[in-house]
């Protein structure tokens, strides 16, 4: 540093004495962008593409261009439909957690493009899916893979649990259903289960906000708010029913038909069987 100070102070001694001279001003920005530059690459940190391992990189794009490219393009650019659809999305800048959600939860590849890509044993082994998220995290700045404490739920105290309740029931009942258990959604469309569903996908899904969910950054529901509902929604998960049969946790529809088919139907089987076989009675001769 002293070093760069006294060469700094000679330079700037040595246009001083020049300052008439036409290349002085030049050559005093030139030194400062210099500099900035200099000390900018010094002291920034490591960008996404830097730290990623070179040859991790390289396994995962041979990987995406086997598996993905025939519907996200070769580049990660997408590829649209000659009706002006998509089939498959630009990648540039979703990050790393959201290839890690994705194929971690065997939603992709996809057998074939449709509306809604479901859960299901993953094709990649775990070393594959972090090749091909290192290099799509290459690509363009986005979320990364979280760490493990930011979605450890097992040190979430009972009072933030019941407060990660409170935020799931005002942010996504509405689609998953006040247990969790999903729900059915426009265009043929519906909201999966989160029962089953490891504590890391949920925190993903929360940050990239996979096909229809909406994402929900750190400035609208903190780090620490996502781990209160995670929390929340594996306590309910552990929790017994008490009450006996769930009937899938479908709210009103699945009870109100098993009221219609199994209660009532039990009732209007009684009656006619009622019905069909009245009382009997012999009348008794009376006696002298």
């Amino acid at each position: 540093m002293r070093l760069i100070t006294s060469l700094i102070r000679r330079t700037v001694g040595r246009l001083s004495a020049g300052r008439r001279s036409r290349l002085a001003a030049p050559l005093v920005l030139l030194l400062g962008l210099l500099i900035t530059g200099g000390m900018y690459a010094a002291l920034s940190p490591a960008s996404a593409t830097k730290a990623a391992d070179e040859d991790q990189v390289a396994k995962g794009r041979a990987l995406f261009l086997v598996g993905c490219a025939s519907c996200h393009g070769k580049n990660a650019e997408g590829i649209t439909t000659v009706k002006g659809g998509q089939y498959g999305p630009p990648l540039v800048g979703v990050g790393a957690a959201a290839v890690d959600f994705q194929v971690g939860t065997g939603r992709m590849p996809l057998a074939q493009p449709g509306d809604q890509a479901l859960r299901k044993a993953p094709v990649y082994d775990q070393d594959e899916i972090e090749a091909l998220s290192a290099f799509v995290a290459s690509l363009g700045p986005g979320p990364a893979i979280p760490e493990k404490s930011e979605y450890d739920y097992s040190k979430v105290s009972n009072e933030e649990m019941v407060r990660g309740g409170e935020f799931f029931r005002t942010n996504c009942t509405a689609c998953h259903n006040f247990a969790g258990a999903g729900g059915a959604l426009p265009r043929g469309r519906f909201a999966p289960s989160l029962n089953g569903v490891s504590a890391k996908h949920m925190y993903e899904a929360m940050l990239t906000g996979p096909q229809q969910m909406p994402v929900f950054s750190d400035q609208v529901l903190t780090p620490e708010d996502k781990l209160q509902i995670i929390s929340y929604l594996k306590k309910n998960e552990a929790t017994p029913a008490y009450g006996g049969f769930t009937l899938g946790s479908l709210g009103p529809v699945s009870e109100g038909l098993f009221a219609w088919l199994v209660g009532i139907g039990v009732l209007v089987g009684f009656a006619v069987w009622i019905a069909a076989n009245p009382a009997r009675s012999t009348r008794k001769k009376p006696t002298a």
